[in-house]
């Protein structure tokens, strides 16, 4: 089979490595010279643990194996399965470490509760205050500015797989599609992998979409000069990822209200060390359009010093700062939109921040529904 793949992110790239492993043909199209959307602008974590019970986490978990196994074969994309430690620094955010380690799943989700001096085992460089963290040994990490080009790299030495950049589709023609410089590109299929590209022939072929645009920024400093073992989350992960729920949690937003700015950003840390050794540090959550077009300053302060409070250390200079957009479902229970939006040609969006994470699993399945 002939399979036209439009967009060359983290979603669209699976797509076509799935659609190569298993005999076809792929003509792959992105509308700038190599993606530059979420699927660079974001951690590059491989994040298991926090994933909600169900098909979230099953998702995460069958990704979790494809990285492992597509890493052997691309060893550009840096994959590290390091874990990550959630450190805690009150009783309230302990509390609700012990009691998602206690959970029946925890096992496989990879959780340990570890004291203090557990944690600085773990990861050397956490030299503040803190009283323990919650481990996940499931979680790691790839390089997200290299993963996707080292990825359709190794696709293009199959001679099966060609990459156009700079092509903006503009048209769904039959199981084909027209780009802006008029050229068709025919198939026995297609595939839409648009992210946060909501409007346009998107609007058109799904008018009635069930995903929003959620905006982020983040930042990256200098190499630090030591060795990060492990990424990092603060307390704040608890109230956003969907896996701690529970009574403790109730506890910990009762008792210790979050920081007025990280509430107001939708704010937690979370602290990745390149393979530079330089770290990359976020995240805001902005839901509310139209979107600012400049960054703003005050939760990178904040979370600078939620980092220097956890490493007991000066963070090092800034090297840049950056925003970006992704597509969610609406529903954020459902892991991705797929829909066929026409006979042959299938839409799939909206993974949220799980895109990295569980892009090879999304992949995988939509290739099976599509009898692939």
């Amino acid at each position: 089979m002939r399979v036209i793949v439009v967009g060359a992110g983290a979603l669209g790239t699976m797509h076509a490595w799935h659609l190569v492993e298993r005999g076809h043909e792929v003509v792959h199209l992105e509308r700038e010279p190599q993606a530059r959307g979420a699927s660079v602008r974001n951690f590059g974590l491989v994040w298991v643990g926090g994933r909600a019970e169900g098909p979230e986490l099953a998702t995460a978990l069958r990704a979790r194996e494809l990285w492992g196994a597509i890493a052997e074969q691309v060893p550009e994309v840096g994959f590290r399965a390091d874990g990550s430690l959630t450190v805690v620094r009150t009783e309230a955010e302990y509390a609700v470490a012990a009691e998602a380690a206690a959970r029946p799943d925890a096992g496989v989700r990879g959780w340990e509760l570890l004291d203090a001096d557990a944690v600085r085992k773990h990861n050397p460089a956490l030299r503040g205050e803190l009283l323990g963290g919650l481990w996940c040994a499931q979680d790691a990490q790839v390089e997200p500015r290299v993963t996707q080009r080292a990825l359709q790299d190794r696709l293009a030495a199959s001679g099966r797989y060609t990459f156009l950049g700079g092509r903006e589709v503009r048209e769904v023609v039959g199981r084909g599609v027209r780009d802006d410089r008029g050229e068709l590109h025919s198939g026995d299929a297609v595939v839409l992998c648009t992210g946060a590209w909501l409007g346009g022939l998107v609007r058109e072929l799904a008018p009635e979409l069930p995903v929003r645009r959620v905006r982020l920024q983040m930042m990256q400093t200098e190499p630090l000069g030591e060795q990060l073992t492990t990424s990092v989350a603060d307390g704040d992960s608890f109230r956003y990822y969907p896996a701690y729920a529970g009574p403790a949690l109730e506890a910990l937003n009762s008792a210790q209200p979050q920081h007025p700015v990280a509430a107001g950003h939708r704010m937690q840390l979370l602290l990745v060390q390149r393979a530079d050794g330089s770290l990359t540090i976020g995240d805001t959550h902005e839901y509310d359009q139209p979107f600012g077009f400049d960054v703003v300053e005050e939760p990178y302060t904040y979370l600078a010093g939620v980092a220097e409070h956890l490493l007991g250390r000066p963070l090092p200079p800034v090297r840049r700062r950056w925003a970006g957009v992704y597509a969610q479902c609406v529903d954020t229970a459902e892991v991705v939109h797929r829909q066929q939006v026409r006979d042959g040609v299938w839409l799939v969006t909206g993974p949220g921040g799980r895109g990295m994470t569980c892009s090879p699993a999304i992949g995988e399945a939509t290739v099976t529904e599509m009898g692939l």
